[in-house]
């Protein structure tokens, strides 16, 4: 009898201990982290721009929002930093998804640089992700090899948001879910299908007793421009204005809101970009209607989220979930004026079958009240929106200086999550993480990130460093070095390289000791034969018939 009453006593103990975990696994917090392409940094309504985005503006100011907050220029290298917590050399996506033949370059992730998929999963932790991938063209790279449990999207760096084949111009567009293929319907809207398998994972994943963490890239604002007919139209007569009358209101609605301090310097007037009044009708007609379309793409992933806010409410998680919002680069400059090239489209801008991109001109907006242009070192290139969102964790509407960057990200996404990260993966020694957790930003007990040390970038032979409010610039193929004090001067209008060499050597230094141990080479050394066009038409299959459409 004895006998027995022990073994009851320790069954009912060892159900008590599980049932003890798994309401401690239920405690822990979902973490959602969505990313859009080639948005500029005062695009939506919360950093000052005039797209209807009511879903993001309302995770703002129930949120935080970051002044500064990094990424790497271009989107590769930026999805390398962001997945893994290490600078992308130290991934091996030192210059693109392209393998130049070292290991800083060789174009997909290494095992040594652990994916947020694989150790929130080690920790519990459902795996989700639905959209770009963009690290890794073969299988054994692909999102479902790397961590996660669901995967719905494409590969490479680019895709139609509709199914073009019925043209008979272009193939039709393939997506992958969970490693088989499967083709976008006709009707289809790319950036609907994303959300639409985003929600079914979190259906499925619901039945379960785990936490979740859902990766959500969007694709959207990135070229094609392509959108819903629903969409573009809400956009009609808005861009009528021009350029130079839309940039004067984004910077003013940045002062008010806070985003942009009284003190700072904003960037000097693009001299590529022409006056909007010097433009003829036609030329005028044509510029609106890129940017109605590219609004309207803005438009869509702010409908998306709001969809997914809805579903958290649904399955009662949104008291309990983080939600991040970051753009992977700077709007996306490229040709400009009036002599510009012509897009190799078969339908008007936003129909299937239009391969325009917004181009410099309207970019010059986007990247307000910052210097240049993806694939750049200045703010403009390097430079995200950052909000934050965690109900009864952030308090509202603050606006932060921040200072931070993709490194940032994964130490902070694990903090949240109580999550160990692991010396040894699958008998592979890990890199340690590079960043600091934002956690004392988060809660309010700082402003900035203190890392002790300098960020670093370099891109394709484009080098900087941030250290407190110095930034130090240089441009490929140039190798003079620019110096700014960002504190008063975010715009990089006065170069104060010659007012205090010192300072560039001293923080020069301290970027050839971090190239080394980073395994950054001399461009010159490694660059491809034929470098990466920006945009990439390539990077679609593209209509042979060229048509003008206004």
């Amino acid at each position: 009898m004895k006998k027995v009453i022990l073994v009851i006593a320790l069954f009912f103990s060892v159900l008590h201990v599980n049932f003890a975990q798994k309401k401690t696994e239920l405690k822990k917090p979902n973490i959602i982290l969505i990313m859009v392409d080639d948005m500029g940094f005062s695009d939506i309504g919360s950093y000052g721009g005039e797209i209807q985005t009511p879903n993001l503006d309302r995770l703002a100011a129930e949120g935080i929002r970051f002044r500064e907050f990094y990424n790497n220029s271009i989107c590769a290298p930026t999805r390398a930093s962001l997945v893994t917590g290490q600078y992308q050399h130290r991934a091996g996506v030192g210059y693109f998804d392209v393998n130049l033949g070292l290991p800083a370059y060789q174009g997909f992730l290494n095992k040594e640089s652990l994916t947020l998929a694989e150790v929130l999963k080690l920790n519990g932790y459902s795996t989700l992700m639905s959209g770009k991938w963009h690290l890794g063209k073969d299988s054994l790279a692909w999102p479902n090899q790397r961590g996660f449990e669901q995967f719905y999207g494409f590969i490479p760096g680019a895709s139609n948001y509709f199914d073009i084949g019925e043209y008979g111009k272009a193939a039709p567009v393939t997506l992958i879910k969970n490693n088989k293929k499967e083709n976008l319907k006709p009707g289809e809207y790319l950036t609907n299908k994303i959300t639409d398998n985003a929600l079914s994972f979190l259906d499925e994943q619901n039945k379960t007793n785990k936490p979740f963490f859902l990766y959500l890239p969007f694709n959207a604002p990135h070229w094609p421009l392509q959108a819903l007919p629903e969409d573009i139209a809400k956009y009609k007569g808005r861009y009528d204005i021009g350029w130079d009358s839309l940039r004067q209101e984004r910077l003013s609605r940045q002062r008010e809101l806070g985003i942009l301090l009284p003190n700072q310097q904003v960037s000097q007037r693009d001299p590529e970009v022409p006056l909007w009044d010097n433009l003829n009708y036609d030329q005028k007609q044509l510029w609106k209607a890129k940017m109605e379309v590219y609004a309207a793409m803005v438009d869509r992933v702010d409908q998306s989220i709001g969809r997914v806010l809805t579903k958290l409410k649904e399955l009662k998680k949104d008291d309990n979930t983080l939600i991040i919002f970051i753009s992977d680069n700077g709007a996306q400059g490229g040709y400009s004026g009036t002599n510009r090239r012509q897009q190799r489209n078969t339908g008007p801008i936003g129909s299937p079958g239009s391969y325009d991109y917004q181009e410099q001109s309207w970019a010059y907006v986007s990247n307000t009240p910052l210097r240049q242009y993806k694939n750049n070192m200045h703010e403009g290139g390097i430079s995200s929106p950052f909000i934050a969102w965690f109900p009864k964790q952030i308090k509202g509407g603050a606006i932060v200086k921040g200072t931070a960057h993709l490194i940032d990200i994964a130490p902070t996404l694990y903090d949240v999550a109580g999550a160990k990260y692991p010396a040894t993966y699958n008998g592979v020694t890990a890199h340690t993480l590079a960043g600091k957790s934002l956690i004392p930003i988060l809660n309010g007990n700082a402003q900035e990130v203190n890392r002790g040390e300098p960020l670093f970038w370099e891109r394709a032979g484009n080098r900087a460093v941030r250290k407190d409010n110095w930034k130090l610039v240089s441009t490929y193929p140039g190798y003079k070095w620019e110096l700014f004090d960002l504190g008063t001067d975010r715009g990089e209008t006065t170069d104060l390289s010659g007012k205090y060499p010192e300072l560039v050597n001293q923080l020069s230094i301290e970027y050839f000791k971090w190239a080394e141990r980073t395994g950054v080479v001399d461009y010159d050394k490694i660059k491809p034969s034929q470098p990466m066009q920006i945009p990439g038409q390539s990077a679609l299959p593209n209509p042979t018939t060229v048509q003008r459409n206004n």
